[in-house]
């Protein structure tokens, strides 16, 4: 199903590897997002190579002024290799304010793009896969992993090159000076790249928990504060504050971990300049003095040598963020290789002009994905176009598993589920959801205007539809009442209105437009009395025109239903009419007097 959010085209960037294919490495999976801009990352290496390249210029001409015009007394023939350095420090600096111009876009787009795309792989995910993550991880992952994905693409990726390519060619240059000197560079290289190897196997493993450990963090405050009013009505407030604190430390020491390594591996690159060095100094003077060296070699040995202590220092910090972009990306592809389980069929049967709403369940089960039993076995039952069906049981029956099956939220384990006779698992789930709506006994309003979270499912609805729905919900005094009325921006979750006001909008969302097949997850539970029997009343003209299936925790609610089945352990054990089962059945007369108790 689109989401809309991205082209047709994009989308082939997430989809999952097979388990018999070995796949690329995380970032080398991001290159369909980099492919339309290779040439700007290709420029903008290249142009920062030649500005740096300069950098290994200048100890050159110094050699040839020592060696040259101040070892001749020659003070006329210093003005030129003194422009020269000049241009070449200009060309450097203009390098680069050109590769941060270049690159500046591309990482950017390619953050947008990344975050997009894995948008849109959320939205087309069932509700089964948003259950098995916390939405604190989901958060870090798509806010905070794939910033540290676009630092890497603007400047850790290309620095790499850079500077790897600077180190070998500085290398080269000081072999072509003086082989000793350059052979003492390479001698004092080693221990740094067995360090670099040692402290990338190790950084990438605490790089990940720090990742994951901090989405458990985002996690903990998301919950404290959409839990707000419970914590502070259970006066729990210090209990989430302990775990919030217990979780912090954990992270802390994570990252102190990091920084112990990083602290290890800066000692040894910092550590070996000296050496590097001294052992230069010294060998440079012995062959001065043997004759053998020029001092304007020596000098610019050294300096080609101060040179590359940035490309070396920062090989350091280079290696740390690689490692922190390779977990990020790993966590992103987690994301991306998650199977779809509720998707559109490969050839889905077109819907006619005109549905009548006939609902068939044919000896449906169902199973959640981590359950070792099933919630529902061999339902059977049929709904006619027009007829309002209560499902009402005790807690943990498959009332709401059974209605979410409709929609196509959970696909049905076993049996099948049609309207007027075509398979919902047929239809195209867009096609699906215009002609079945929801309302949820827990109501979701989104930080969206009053008229933008009514019409979330029809973005079309006139006004006059809307104030139908509004008037239907017995929601149209307390949205007039509101300071702009339906342009007042509701708060996230709606937690500026009460429970009340936040299910009737929920059910002008669901009745408006007058769908074929409503499905109603108890939706009136949060009203009182009076309120109650005002919607009813309303609600009894739009279930005429709907098939309906309704979840019923009250008697009032299940005597709006033409047939009331009665569920227990997941199957239908009676169905009647409302005053029939509370006249024939012990069970139900039971539950309903418990339930309204």
């Amino acid at each position: 199903m689109s989401t809309g959010v991205l082209d047709p085209e994009t989308r082939t960037l997430d989809q999952p590897y097979p388990d018999t294919a070995k796949p690329p490495s995380s970032l080398r999976r991001f290159a369909p997002f980099l492919l339309p801009y290779k040439w700007f990352y290709i420029a903008s290496i290249v142009v920062s190579l030649i500005a740096t390249m300069t950098g290994l210029v200048i100890p050159l001409v110094m050699q040839r002024v020592i060696d040259g015009p101040i070892t001749d007394g020659n003070f006329s023939a210093v003005w030129w290799p003194a422009a020269f350095v000049l241009l070449l420090g200009t060309i450097d600096a203009l390098g680069i304010w050109v590769r941060r111009y270049l690159v500046s876009r591309p990482s950017s787009q390619f953050e947008i793009s990344a975050r997009a795309t894995v948008f849109d792989k959320l939205q087309r995910l069932s509700v089964s896969a948003h259950e098995s993550w916390e939405s604190g991880q989901l958060l870090s992952r798509a806010i905070a992993d794939l910033g540290s994905l676009r630092r890497f693409m603007a400047f850790i990726g290309p620095f790499i090159i850079i500077n790897a390519v600077t180190l070998v060619v500085g290398i080269g240059v000081l072999l072509v000076q003086s082989w000793q000197l350059g052979l003492i560079m390479l001698v004092t290289s080693v221990p740094l790249v067995i360090a670099c190897t040692k402290f990338e196997t190790l950084y990438r493993v605490v790089a990940r928990d720090a990742q994951d450990q901090a989405g458990d963090v985002t996690t903990t405050v998301e919950e404290s504060i959409q839990g707000i009013r419970v914590l502070k009505a259970f006066g729990r407030s210090a209990h989430l504050g302990k775990q919030f604190l217990r979780q912090a430390r954990t992270l802390r020491g994570t990252e102190l971990k990091k920084v112990r390594y990083l602290a290890i591996i800066w000692a040894v690159i910092v550590g070996l300049q000296p050496i590097t060095i001294g052992a230069i100094l010294a060998v440079g003077t012995y062959s001065i003095v043997q004759g053998t060296m020029t001092v304007g070699t020596l000098v610019a040995a050294i300096a080609i040598v101060a040179f590359l202590l940035w490309p070396i220092e920062s090989f350091g910090y280079l290696l740390a963020e690689l490692n922190n972009a390779r977990t990020a990306a790993d966590r992103y592809w987690e994301i991306m290789d998650t199977p779809e389980t509720v998707t559109d069929p490969d050839n889905p049967v077109e819907l006619p002009e005109r549905i009548r709403g006939r609902v068939q369940f044919d000896r449906v089960g169902f199973t959640f994905p981590d359950a070792s039993s099933p919630l529902l076995t061999d339902v059977s039952f049929v709904i006619e176009p027009g007829e309002t069906v209560a499902l009402v049981g005790n807690t943990g029956s498959g009332k709401t598993a059974l209605t979410n099956l409709v929609p196509r939220l959970f696909d049905a384990t076993e049996g099948s589920i049609t309207i007027d006779g075509i398979d919902v698992a047929s239809m195209r789930l867009a096609d699906l959801r215009s002609i079945v709506t929801v309302a949820f006994e827990d109501p979701v309003l989104f930080s969206a205007s009053a008229r933008e979270n009514i019409a979330l499912g029809s973005p079309d609805a006139t006004d006059a539809e809307i104030a139908e729905a509004l008037d239907i919900a017995h929601a149209t005094d307390f949205v007039e009442q509101l300071p702009w009325g339906l342009a007042t921006r509701i708060g996230e979750q709606g937690m500026s209105l009460s429970g009340g006001q936040r299910q009737r909008l929920a059910l002008a969302r669901a009745v408006l437009g007058k769908p074929r097949v409503l499905v109603l997850d108890d939706p009136l539970s949060a009203l009182d009395v009076d309120t109650e029997a005002k919607v009813q009343k309303e609600l009894r003209r739009v279930l005429a025109h709907s098939t309906t299936v309704l979840v019923a925790h009250r008697p009032s609610t299940a005597a709006l239903a033409d047939r009331v089945l009665y569920l227990e352990n997941g199957r239908i054990v009676e169905q009647g009419t409302h005053e029939g089962l509370l006249a024939t059945s012990p069970r139900y007369r039971e539950v309903m007097g418990s339930i309204h108790g």
